[in-house]
């Protein structure tokens, strides 16, 4: 049997002052592409995770986080046809700068109990009852 490779992604809920969580659509010519997820990255060797999120956030939106606004809330765990995500997800309720589009991709700022109007990959559906529990 050949071993099944583990990937390990971090991602963030970003919650604004109206609770509604931001998220992502894959632009085109990526995996997955279209598809909409919480924004966040591949954890690189030697990097935790928290410093992952801060410098995806970063990269992706143009906003700085502390690490001390970074709270766990759950994890997925998602078997993909050549490898396994483990995907812990962070909630986030403050940082600096304002969330832009810095990668092509759309954003959308949408109410937990909506998420599930936005096709996502099989990995970030099983979150979506934790936010809703958290939020509404």
């Amino acid at each position: 049997m050949t071993p099944i490779k583990l990937t390990l992604v971090v991602a963030c809920a970003l919650v604004d002052v109206d609770k509604r969580v931001l998220i992502a659509q894959r632009p085109p010519g990526k995996s997955m592409a279209g598809l909409w997820e919480f924004p966040g990255g591949k954890v690189e060797p030697g990097e935790r995770p928290e410093a992952t999120l801060i410098r995806e956030l970063h990269e992706e939106i143009g906003i700085t986080v502390k690490e001390a606004c970074l709270a766990p809330l759950t994890f997925a765990s998602h078997a993909y046809d050549d490898f396994h995500l483990l995907m812990p997800l962070y909630i986030c309720r403050r940082w600096d700068g304002e969330v832009r589009a810095r990668e092509g991709q759309r954003l959308a700022w949408a109410r937990a109990n909506k998420l599930r109007d936005y096709p996502m990959p099989p990995a970030d559906i099983p979150l979506i009852p934790h936010l809703i529990d958290l939020l509404m």
